[in-house]
């Protein structure tokens, strides 16, 4: 999309520039059409608690903060337009995704979409392209945000009734006026969705989004997120994207990954076509290396680890195997068009920009070592003996204290986007574990009032 066309909307009179913070939530200005006119080439100065806050509202403390946050109190970073993601959101406004920059003119190397940026690069570089899908789950409730926020979210009722199971064509209207409506606003604003379907929890729907590069990838998945949630409001209903917001399954937001180069799909092997390729296992080999290091950006949240239930869907082991679903990365062997890797640990209240560059690192260090990973799991890998293979981490701190420990993922997303996360992510334990009473096996009203609406 060129750069003149802000200049076609002739209706526009107002422009939502945005970003994702860490924990994904949309943030930025909303600015009048002559004022966007006027800095779209260098941006608007937001604060840095842009990327400083918790979802309580809190100054995230007690860990040293990167150069431009030590510049003084408050100091300003600059959210500059990626004009290649403008469109008219609705009439008389248009959207654009930008990035964060220094007030030095250089990359805010803890902006998620940059680090995705970074990583995407580095393929380039090498010579590969990447596809990336997400899938998109949430819950859809009958009561309004308002009423949901008057019962603190507790006890509210599933849209489209509690019987049934997952892949029910026969819901209620009410739940398909919504979905219907969610599919309408995609295609208004140019989201390619491949499918929908009702998911195995009461009120929950899930978005298959066609592919992508992984930048608008990522794009599509935080504007897809915007549009549901905008679309439950106007019909008088909420949505949340929390990984757990009761005992019912959880939620998550499976990455499809597939890489090229001038060849073709390097993880299909023409002449072994139901087996993964060399460079699909150097690939593997890599992210298995680093599953337990990058578990907290595909699981950042306290309640993300609520969702580890054997056999409710959710991987618990960090095992690989082919069209395996019980395990964290599934290869899916589907020619040289749809084979790929599956993701399955990441959980729907993750920010896509950051699971997908961790796990996009491990497999270019992967292909860059040519490492191999450990033999595919042909088991159930739910319900194992313990010791069997590794568990995923079962709470934030275990899997921080992974992070820390890593140096691998360090060489390719950088020691700042690194130790930044981590200082965020230990700011979330220590905040769950000094504001609530809790009971480590319920999922706690604290949870809910953080999570519920913005995670």
């Amino acid at each position: 999309m060129s750069s003149d066309r802000f200049e076609d909307m002739n209706s526009v009179s107002r422009v939502r520039l945005e970003a994702t913070n860490h924990d994904g939530v949309l943030i930025g200005k909303t600015l009048s059409a002559a004022k966007y006119r006027s800095c779209r080439g260098k941006g608007i100065t937001l604060p840095d608690l842009a990327l400083g806050l918790d979802l309580n509202n809190h100054s995230a403390l007690g860990f040293g903060f990167p150069a431009w946050r030590r510049d003084g109190l408050m100091t300003d970073i600059e959210l500059r337009p990626d004009e290649s993601t403008l469109i008219e959101w609705k009439p008389g406004m248009a959207s654009v995704i930008g990035d964060l920059w220094t007030l030095r003119g250089e990359p805010v190397q803890a902006d998620p979409r940059q680090a995705l940026k970074r990583i995407a690069a580095a393929y380039t570089e090498r010579g590969l392209n990447i596809l990336a899908c997400v899938e998109i789950e949430a819950t859809v409730f009958q009561e309004s945000v308002e009423q949901a926020r008057a019962q603190q979210y507790q006890n509210l009722t599933p849209l489209g009734g509690t019987a049934g199971a997952a892949l029910v064509h026969a819901k209620s209207p009410d739940y398909t006026e919504y979905v219907e409506a969610v599919a309408a606003r995609f295609d208004e604003i140019g989201i390619p969705w491949e499918a929908w379907s009702d998911e195995a929890a009461s009120g929950q729907i899930e978005f298959n989004i066609a592919p992508a590069d992984p930048v608008t990838a990522a794009d599509r998945w935080a504007r897809a997120r915007q549009v549901m949630r905008e679309v439950a409001y106007s019909l008088g209903r909420s949505v949340t994207f929390m990984s757990k917001w009761s005992a019912e399954y959880g939620q998550g937001a499976h990455l499809n990954v597939s890489v090229s180069d001038e060849n073709g799909n390097i993880f299909f092997d023409a002449n072994e076509p139901k087996v993964p390729s060399e460079r699909m296992l150097h690939f593997l080999g890599g992210v298995m290396s680093t599953l337990e290091a990058s578990t907290s950006f595909a699981l950042p949240t306290i309640t993300a680890y609520r969702r580890l239930q054997e056999l409710e869907g959710p991987p618990t082991t960090q095992t690989w195997g082919v069209a395996n679903k019980s395990c964290a990365v599934r290869a899916v062997l589907a020619g040289a068009s749809a084979t790929r890797l599956e993701y399955r640990l990441p959980s729907a209240d993750s920010n896509v920009y950051s699971t997908l560059a961790a796990f996009l690192a491990g497999g270019l260090l992967g292909l860059d070592e040519k490492s191999a990973p450990p033999p595919p799991f042909e088991q159930m890998a739910w319900a194992l003996a313990p010791g069997v293979v590794p568990a995923v981490p079962k709470n934030l701190y275990d899997a921080v204290t992974a992070l820390e420990a890593d140096d691998q993922l360090r060489r390719y997303l950088g020691d700042e986007f690194i130790d930044y996360w981590i200082g965020l992510r230990r700011w979330e334990w220590l905040s769950f574990h000094t504001e609530t009473e809790r009971d480590d096996d319920q999922i706690s009203v604290w949870e809910s009032l953080r999570y519920f609406e913005l995670a």
